[in-house]
């Protein structure tokens, strides 16, 4: 009997060196060290990612195509700008989801799951001890919510997730600028992860959305302080 052969492609370095500088972009959008209305110039970017233009290119695209990047008349792909309206109508979508996360990950949870989730809060609380700074924050938080996700077993709601947190960390700033409202994050995160270790999944989805209704409602006073210290001047 003949033997199947399975023939594979070779994997292009490109295509390696395009979620490297993607990543790379990405980290430097949620550290705010690109801006909103930042000019995503594909030559620029290449000589200071040290590749080609070819896959920072692609990186460019992919941040276009997921939302955290546009491109703008004359002068080509900018990191995104979110209004506050359209950051509410996500928390709106968000928190419906990460509450059916938080649910379905709760039915799949295992001893292990439960001990990564444990390491994660931990080492959250050792970033904000040290007073890492915000982008270790937000890495931290998406560390979490990712492995929530991932314990649901669910690539569709994974990926719509991905996208959507994606999106909502546009407005860090506005959101984790002070210390305590870090802290009150990590806090979230742990009632959530209590709901999860005693077995509830209602409790896990009725602690995730309220983490996220939180969240809006912050955003909605960091915006108003700011358009009271704006007509101050």
């Amino acid at each position: 009997m003949m033997e199947n052969k399975h023939i594979l492609r070779n994997v292009a370095s490109n295509s390696l060196l395009a979620d490297r500088a993607y990543e790379e972009i990405r980290v430097a959008i949620f550290a705010n060290e690109l801006p909103s209305g930042t000019s995503l110039s594909v030559p620029e970017l290449a000589r200071q990612l040290n590749v080609s233009r070819g896959p920072v290119r692609e990186a460019v695209q992919r941040l276009v195509h997921d939302g955290l990047a546009t491109y703008a008349p004359y002068r080509g792909a900018v990191v995104a700008s979110m209004s506050v309206e359209d950051l509410r109508k996500l928390y709106d979508v968000r928190e419906l989801l990460e509450g059916l996360a938080a649910r379905l990950a709760t039915k799949n949870l295992s001893e292990g799951s439960l001990v990564q989730l444990a390491n994660v809060l931990e080492e959250h609380q050792k970033v904000l001890d040290e007073e890492k700074g915000l982008t270790a924050h937000v890495e931290m938080d998406m560390k979490f919510h990712r492995l929530v996700r991932e314990l649901t077993n669910n690539v569709h709601l994974n990926q719509v997730l991905e996208n959507l947190q994606g999106k909502v960390h546009l407005s860090v700033y506005s959101l984790w600028g002070r210390r305590e409202a870090q802290q009150l994050a990590l806090e979230d995160h742990r009632k959530i992860f209590k709901a999860m270790s005693e077995k509830n999944p209602t409790a896990a989805e009725a602690a995730a959305r309220a983490h996220i209704t939180r969240l809006c409602a912050t955003l909605t006073e960091r915006t108003e302080q700011e358009e009271q210290a704006t007509e101050g001047f």
